[in-house]
């Protein structure tokens, strides 16, 4: 728009709003483009300063003898130059403005010192404000003001600006108007009802929100869901997933990531020497803003959709496991399968499988801590198949599965007795809300040993 390429903008609302024989001269740096790995930060950044000024026809000759990160005065004698020339001010596009930073948080050295560059970089934006039309910058993490924005302190962060929420998302109702052909099509296809299959759509690719109207879809995982044919995929989880961040939930024993009750703060927080697993979750896209309570300030966080759940959890089961590597939905399968047609004897075994691979010095010295999260994360992945739910909160039992003609309270416990873990259930009455459903409801206790790294003995009792 800014360098007057009006046949892009044909037909749309600011074709007839906009005078586009009026351009400005447009610095625009794409950091995913860059070859960052093995190459000095600040001679990349020299590198691209020259290239916009030859594309411009403008000469660098500051002296710079003797300066550290010379990138930061070029970039600056840049912008003054080409307002100059021009007569019109510059605008600056920054893309992935934090990408040498968070490439490197396996390595923080090297991170600190490309922050530390970029401060200055972007701190010579201030004192050429009165040469600059327009400074837009977009990243995946917020850092700090006193970080990387320190010297710049007339930016406007407008992340959670509900003016812009649904800017970079797809909203309900341009699905439906954009894609609506192709919609009936893939229902018709799949034998489903259209409305069932919006519902589909909607459960696996939406439900992002930044305080705004309405929640949005994933652009990425969107288009190519119609690309792929209408098929039900992890499109954007499979080609971003940084095996870092799993790798730290892991680290940490972080695998429950339902109803996370966080401040402006925590959703702030990026600290080099401090990375908070629920910060970068929610700034990379892994949870999503639930709900948001004005009187006591606190965002209540969760999975945006049913494809980051998947998928997260997937990625964290086979690490809690002893396998990062190791493909852990079949066994879900085969799981789903056992419980539709009421075989426990094969469920209690594909539970173990999944306790099987636990190393023996983890059920030693933090048995209760992975007991659980194996557990949950089990019937977390079982809930995509088939209607599971996973409680914590005490008076509800550990998991209840409902399939198409059963409905299973399963309550666990560690070096303890079935029997203890089927009283509970019967005492606490967590079946007595289905007596009407029609299904046949079943209790089951079951008795975890540390000794035996499995079951070590299971009772079930039919109602």
């Amino acid at each position: 728009m800014y360098e007057g390429r009006a046949e892009l903008f044909a037909g749309l609302w600011i074709a007839s709003r906009r005078d586009f024989s009026q351009t400005n001269p447009v610095i625009a740096i794409y950091f995913n483009t860059l070859q960052l790995k093995g190459n000095p930060l600040d001679v990349i950044l020299q590198g691209v300063i020259r290239q916009h000024a030859q594309d411009y026809h403008v000469t660098l000759d500051r002296d710079l003898a003797g300066i550290v990160n010379q990138s930061g005065f070029l970039f600056q004698e840049l912008i003054q130059k080409l307002h100059a020339k021009t007569g019109r001010k510059v605008v600056v596009l920054i893309d992935e403005y934090d990408k040498p930073i968070v490439d490197y948080l396996e390595d923080i050295p090297t991170a600190e010192a490309h922050r530390d560059l970029l401060k200055s970089f972007y701190g010579i934006l201030k004192p050429a404000d009165e040469h600059l039309e327009l400074v837009l910058l977009t990243g995946v993490s917020r850092f700090s003001k006193v970080s990387v924005f320190s010297d710049l302190n007339n930016l406007r962060d407008i992340s959670m600006d509900q003016g812009f929420s649904s800017l970079v998302g797809i909203t309900q109702t341009e699905l439906e108007a954009v894609f609506g052909n192709q919609i009936s099509e893939l229902a018709q296809i799949k034998g489903v009802d259209r409305p069932v299959f919006v519902a589909q759509i909607r459960q696996w690719y939406n439900g992002y929100w930044w305080l705004g109207p309405e929640r949005v879809y994933n652009p990425f995982s969107l288009l190519n869901f119609f690309a792929g044919g209408g098929n039900f995929q992890n499109y954007w989880f499979s080609t971003g997933t940084p095996t870092w961040l799993v790798k730290l939930l892991y680290q940490q024993r972080i695998y429950d990531f339902g109803q996370i009750e966080v401040t402006d703060f925590s959703l702030n927080s990026f600290e080099l020497r401090d990375l908070k697993p629920v910060s970068l979750l929610f700034q990379t896209g892994y949870l999503t803003i639930e709900s948001y309570s004005e009187t006591d300030l606190i965002y209540t966080l969760s999975y945006p959709n049913q494809e980051v759940r998947f998928s997260l959890q997937q990625h964290l089961l086979s690490l809690f496991r002893g396998d990062a590597s190791e493909e852990v939905v079949p066994f879900i399968l085969r799981l789903r399968n056992a419980l539709q047609t009421n075989d426990l004897e094969t469920a209690i075994e594909i539970i173990n499988v999944v306790f099987s691979s636990l190393p023996y010095d983890l059920w030693q010295r933090e048995n209760e801590r992975f007991y659980h999260a194996l557990l949950h994360l089990t019937f977390v992945l079982l809930g995509v198949y088939v209607r599971s739910e996973v409680h914590t909160a005490r008076g509800r039992c550990d998991a209840l599965v409902e399939t198409q003609n059963y409905i299973y309270a399963f309550e666990f416990k560690l070096d303890k007795t079935p029997q203890e873990a089927l009283a509970q259930v019967e005492s606490r009455e967590y079946l007595m809300p289905y007596a009407q459903s029609g299904k046949t409801r079943i209790g089951v206790g079951v008795n975890f040993s540390t000794q035996l790294k499995g079951v070590e003995k299971w009772v079930v009792k039919t109602y």
